[in-house]
């Protein structure tokens, strides 16, 4: 049994592989501009954030009923628990969906049908995060999150993804202003291609608790200062960083660095069939890597459950808690 562990930066419109993209594909009557799963396969290389958001994008065309927002959910929770997720929270892109017609309902009715049975089915409890794109407008945000308010139950927090250089957090203060009076929590993306000043903007502006990547922050000491301090949790992905080209080799990652600096780092896969891993395969990549030794993985574990969104949850927390400090590495 792997280290258990949470996963709090996860797209699931990322975790698309091309098996399943060919088979809803043929179900919903589309066909793909790839011969076959290889060579879709093949195009899953990719040369910064926005080819990445390009294919990312155009393969979203597949999902269409809540039966595929289902199956997609299913895959991804089945993956997760065979690497030791015991805690999911997981973001989805409400905006690329209803630009193409699909209803928000549809989306979130289908993603809840797999995640509202996960625990049962898969040991997994889960947590929904609407993600804003950034890249749109903060009127289109504003809208969305109108769409979502007769889903609010399904849905613990708010988060803002895609494109980020050029589309500060600042853009998306109202509606993030307007998400906290709903009582929803706030995460966002900030400092992957962005500067460091962005995920300063996310929590000065934006009220976020948790920031996504924050790869960028050792630029800023005073930042590190303040993370440090008010252990402000980052959701590290290190295995897309490299794919994405934010760092050349995943031997050149700060994490290690960011770690010793008193960071509450945490470590999550992203977008797994485009980056080549799930989280489990990125603890086994930082673990052999960046020569984290067992300790330090354990911290991770400890981390990811500490950063979650679980305070509603009673006891669940510490009995994950519990189980990552009882965990043996020897008996894997």
């Amino acid at each position: 049994m792997p280290l258990p562990k949470a996963e709090l930066h996860l797209h699931i419109e990322g975790t698309l592989e091309p098996e399943l993209a060919f088979e809803l594909a043929a179900r919903n009557g589309i066909e793909l501009p790839y011969a076959d799963t290889e060579a879709l396969r093949k195009a899953y290389l990719f040369e910064d954030l926005q080819s990445f958001l390009n294919l990312y994008y155009s393969l979203m065309t597949v999902l269409r009923t809540e039966d595929d927002f289902a199956a997609l959910a299913d895959a991804y929770l089945t993956r997760a628990a065979a690497q030791g997720v015991r805690h999911a929270e997981i973001f989805f892109d409400p905006q690329a969906h209803i630009a193409r017609g699909v209803a928000m309902g549809t989306v979130v009715e289908g993603l809840w049908r797999a995640l509202s049975t996960s625990e049962e089915r898969h040991g997994v409890s889960t947590r929904l995060i609407l993600c804003f794109l950034r890249d749109e407008s903060a009127e289109s945000a504003m809208l969305t999150l109108e769409a979502a308010r007769p889903y609010l139950d399904r849905i613990t927090a708010v988060g803002l993804d895609s494109a980020e250089v050029g589309h500060p957090p600042a853009k998306f203060r109202e509606v993030y202003e307007a998400a906290a009076a709903l009582g929803l929590r706030r995460v966002a993306h900030a400092g992957e291609e962005g500067p460091p000043e962005y995920i300063t903007e996310a929590l000065d502006l934006l009220g976020v608790e948790r920031v996504d990547h924050g790869l960028r922050a050792l630029e800023d000491p005073a930042l590190v200062a303040r993370l440090s301090r008010d252990r402000i949790p980052l959701t590290l992905c290190p295995l897309s960083n490299v794919r994405l080209r934010a760092v050349d080799t995943l031997e050149e990652h700060p994490l290690p660095a960011m770690m010793e600096a008193g960071l509450l780092c945490t470590v999550n896969s992203d977008d797994p069939a485009y980056f080549g891993g799930y989280v489990g395969d990125a603890f086994h990549a930082v673990h052999k890597t960046l020569g984290l030794d067992r300790e330090r993985l354990r911290e991770l574990a400890r981390n990811s459950f500490e950063a979650s969104f679980l305070e509603d949850a009673e006891g669940l927390r510490e009995r994950y808690l519990a189980e990552v400090e009882a965990y043996d590495f020897d008996a894997e």
